[in-house]
Parts: structure tokens; C-alpha cells; sequence
């Protein structure tokens, strides 16, 4: 079984941090997206997956290297300066997708746990052109919205105004297609298949939905993102320090490989701190993302923010809440960070 990973989009709303990297490289608990999203398309019985990328996206994934799982991986890569949507990148991949049998489509910026077989068991019994994984939601507004009855989708919104939501059911970014619809995107076009597709299959009575389980997380937006993290981390275990230890680590947290900590620092509850972080004596970090290579110094206080990588925090330094700090950012002795400020990669802030 083949599936295509849309991941050609810009993270535009992820900026500073998705100006140094692509949606599908974020970190989620120390481990790239695209990394978890390949460990659960081998479970389900993937064997190949096809990234649909822009030429930028596509360097950015060969020089992090991460482990195949077993996938054959293949490239799809948008033209230059012209986007495809959702799609246009579905039609693009057509010869490398075949013809032979459905395949899966999914939105490489989403974490979910979704169960493939299932999804492509339902899509078979059902004899649909189109499965969609669908979840629920409190607000639904900003996603495609179903009108759902047993398995067979009788309506498909996109982003409906509020209150005229026919559901709380929305698009989880996973579907498992039939090679015909092909025939409804046409080439090199921008097309948005839940715009521009899915209504029309819908018309036909062949657009099924299947309603996931496990956890869905968007991190289209840096507090969705700080989200995200947190809710995986709920769910697996984490590695306890020794007792003897001169430093506090408060559960849920996260310390990846070769992370240094000084005495009196309090870590957590809700820290997730990256491969060679160097953190000084009597720091507090607490709801926060700290990527790989940062140093943090003494008495330095991070709550509520996101830290880019190789960033320099200095002495007495305040983060507060809602603050994204991109890669290299040099934040000097006792500056603070009003709630939600966002400082662009290499900066150096020194008031």
C-alpha cells in the first residue's frame, strides 16, 4: 500500500520557528512529525510513502535523515512559485501512486493516531471513491465539517461560518482514495480537494467517513504546537531522575540526550528540552518547548514559550507566556520578554 504526505505547505503561522524549518521537521516531544507519521504508516502496513513537497521542504528532509521504518520513500516536488493546494499535489503524484489500488493522502503537519487498516477496511466496504478519518471537535469552524449518517457522508463544509456547522465531526487530514479520482483534479492546476472535490463526490453518495479514536493534534499555530507536544507527552512514559540528583525535574517531562542541568533548577511540569541543552543553575522552565542546542543561563526563567534551536538565554532572563524565540537568538543578560513576543532567527535582543 502507497501514501502520499502533503507537505509542501509554507507554516506561515508558525513563523519565527518554520522559517529555519518545514512544518513536518517540528519536533513533537523530541522527534521530528514526519518521523512519528512514518512509524505508524509501517504498523498499518504502508510500504511506500511519497512526500509532495516544495524544492526547499524536499533538502531540509534529505539533510535530517530520518529513519525510514522500512518505507520506500519517493519525492513529489511542486513547481516553483506555484503552490498546488491539496490537490493539485494528489494529481501530480499520479504515476508514482499508480492505478492498481487505493491509496492513503495525508496532511504531514497533523500528529493523529489513526488506524489505516481501519480506515482502508471501512473504504472498502463501503465502496466509496473517498474515506475520510474524521474527528471531533469543539469548535469545528476552522476545518471541513461533515454531516455524517452510519459511515456514508451526506454533506461536506469547508471552514463554515459559525454556527452554520452541520456537525462536530471534522476532517482529520487522512483519507484513504480510489485511483479515480484522479479523473477529478485536473493537472498542474491549484486545486483544493476539500473545496473543490469532495462536494462533488458527495453529490455522487461515494464520500465515506470513519470517526478516529486516538489523539488528534493540529500545530498550525505555535500554542497549537506548544499543545500538541504536551498531549503526547501525557500519553507515554517518561524517564525518571535519580534521586540524587542537585536539580527538580517536575512529571510530565522530556529531557533528551545530553542535557545538562545546574543545581536548584526546577524543570517542568510540561518541559520538553532537546538533545545538548545546557541549562544553568536555579533556572525554571515550565510549559515550554526548548529545542536541540540551546544554552540557558543562571537564574533564567522560561514559562508558557517556545525556544528555537541553538538559542543563547541569558543570565536572570524572563520568557513569558506565548513567546516564540527563533533559531540562534541570542537573549541577553536580565532582558525580558513581554507575553507574546516573537523574535526572528539570529537576533540579538539586549533591552
Amino acid at each position: 500500500m502507497k501514501a502520499l504526505i502533503l507537505a509542501g505547505g509554507f507554516a506561515t503561522r508558525l513563523r519565527p520557528l518554520s522559517c529555519t524549518r518545514p512544518k513536518t521537521l517540528f519536533p513533537i516531544v523530541n522527534k521530528p512529525l514526519l518521523q512519528w507519521i512514518f512509524e505508524r504508516l509501517s504498523k498499518d502496513g504502508v510500504d511506500e510513502a511519497i512526500l509532495a513537497v516544495n524544492a526547499l521542504t524536499k533538502f531540509y528532509i534529505k539533510q535530517t535523515k530520518i529513519p525510514k521504518q522500512g518505507l520506500k520513500i519517493k519525492f513529489s516536488v511542486d513547481p516553483p512559485k506555484k503552490p498546488l493546494g491539496t490537490g493539485g499535489p494528489i494529481k501530480k503524484a499520479e504515476k508514482l501512486l499508480g492505478r492498481s489500488e487505493p491509496f492513503i493522502v495525508l496532511n504531514g503537519d497533523i500528529y493523529a493516531e489513526i488506524d489505516y487498516k481501519k480506515l482502508l477496511e471501512t473504504h472498502k466496504k463501503t465502496k466509496a471513491l473517498a474515506t475520510i478519518a474524521l474527528c471531533k471537535v469543539e469548535d469545528p469552524c476552522s476545518f471541513g465539517v461533515v454531516e455524517l449518517e452510519e459511515n456514508k457522508i451526506r454533506r461536506f463544509v469547508e471552514k463554515p461560518a459559525r454556527g452554520q456547522a452541520p456537525s462536530d465531526l471534522i476532517n482529520a487530514g487522512a483519507y484513504v482514495l480510489d485511483p479515480e479520482v484522479f479523473d477529478y483534479i485536473p493537472k498542474g492546476k491549484h486545486i483544493s480537494i476539500e473545496r473543490d472535490v469532495f462536494p462533488k463526490i458527495v453529490e455522487q453518495g461515494r464520500l465515506s467517513g470513519l470517526i478516529i479514536e486516538g489523539l488528534w493534534k493540529d500545530i498550525g499555530k505555535p500554542q497549537e504546537y506548544l499543545e500538541a507536544n504536551k498531549a503526547v507527552l501525557d500519553t507515554i512514559k517518561n524517564t525518571k531522575k535519580d534521586e540524587k540528583t542537585c536539580f527538580k525535574v517536575n512529571s510530565p517531562s522530556a529531557l533528551d540526550k545530553d542535557v545538562s542541568i545546574g543545581e536548584k533548577s526546577v524543570i517542568g511540569p510540561y518541559a520538553i528540552v532537546g538533545r545538548n541543552v545546557k541549562i544553568g543553575k536555579c533556572v525554571s522552565i515550565s510549559n515550554s518547548i526548548i529545542l536541540s542546542d540551546t544554552e540557558i543561563c543562571d537564574y533564567a526563567t522560561i514559562k508558557g514559550a517556545i525556544i528555537g534551536e541553538g538559542a543563547h538565554i541569558g543570565e536572570s532572563a524572563k520568557i513569558n507566556n506565548g513567546c516564540v524565540v527563533g533559531d540562534k537568538v541570542k537573549i541577553k543578560d536580565k532582558v525580558q520578554l513581554n507575553e507574546k513576543t516573537k523574535v526572528c532567527p539570529a537576533k540579538e535582543i539586549n533591552f
